[in-house]
């Protein structure tokens, strides 16, 4: 059997679903996943097993047992991994036409425009046929504004992540603009935030951010003040993490890839 006929039974059960047309889009998709953790590395998981033909992963953080519960790589020989390189590994096995592009590093306010394309580059790779989608799973409320507000400039397409601390109900796991958003401190001081830059300042409109997120009330616990993704004070579990992940990327592949 060649290698192309191995490739195109990876994904026979992927275009029988959505047709050999939309198929193809995903293979000509590049997805920025930023955060690595208990959504983002499912969220790889989903786009390399969908066929997306191309990812950047952005994390600095290494792999402890800690992460277990929750985040995919994590594993008692992974201990110590960087999270980037242990996912990189699996995805290559999972599809060698993947093409990575691994980013050792934390998203911030100075680095956003280094790491997520521009307007202009945008504009070029659609020209080419190509589309970008970014998603943002980290916990951070300072890169989380960072991504929105380069996003929303750059006109570039974005799912955002809630916080799954403190949740333990998967089907409590919906989806819908920033501004209808509940029980979720995350985006809520995301919202707060965005006001501050005189978006939506009087949150009449929808703010044309996608999110996903649990409309389960969390388990508060005094001893986290972060409101996270993966607060420990919070707790997590992987069936509402997991699932954050996928959603995202079904959410993502209608947006960028329809």
């Amino acid at each position: 059997m060649t290698d192309t006929d191995q490739y195109q039974r990876r994904f026979t059960g992927t275009q029988t679903l959505y047709s050999a047309a939309r198929f193809a889009k995903f293979e000509r998709l590049h997805a920025y996943v930023i955060g690595v953790g208990g959504v983002g590395s499912w969220v790889a998981e989903g786009l390399a097993r969908t066929g997306v033909g191309s990812m950047t992963l952005i994390d600095l953080d290494v792999l402890v047992a800690s992460n277990v519960n929750r985040q995919l790589p994590a594993l008692d020989s992974t201990f110590g991994e960087s999270k980037i390189e242990a996912m990189a590994t699996r995805l290559r096995q999972i599809n060698p036409h993947l093409t990575l592009h691994l980013v050792d590093d934390f998203l911030t306010a100075d680095n956003v425009k280094d790491l997520l394309p521009s307007r202009a580059q945008v504009a070029a790779k659609q020209a080419a046929g190509e589309a970008v989608l970014v998603l943002d799973c980290v916990d951070d409320i300072h890169a989380k504004l960072a991504i929105a507000l380069h996003c929303r400039f750059n006109k570039l397409k974005l799912v955002i992540s809630g916080g799954a601390g403190g949740k333990i109900d998967p089907t409590a796991i919906t989806v819908s603009d920033l501004r209808d958003t509940y029980q979720d401190p995350l985006l809520a001081k995301l919202r707060q935030r965005l006001r501050e830059h005189n978006i939506n300042r009087e949150l009449k409109e929808k703010f044309g951010l996608r999110c996903v997120f649990s409309s389960e009330a969390p388990k508060f616990d005094t001893t986290c003040q972060t409101g996270g993704l993966h607060c420990g004070g919070y707790g997590s579990a992987v069936a509402v993490t997991s699932v954050v992940g996928m959603v995202m990327v079904a959410e993502g592949l209608k947006l960028a890839a329809p």
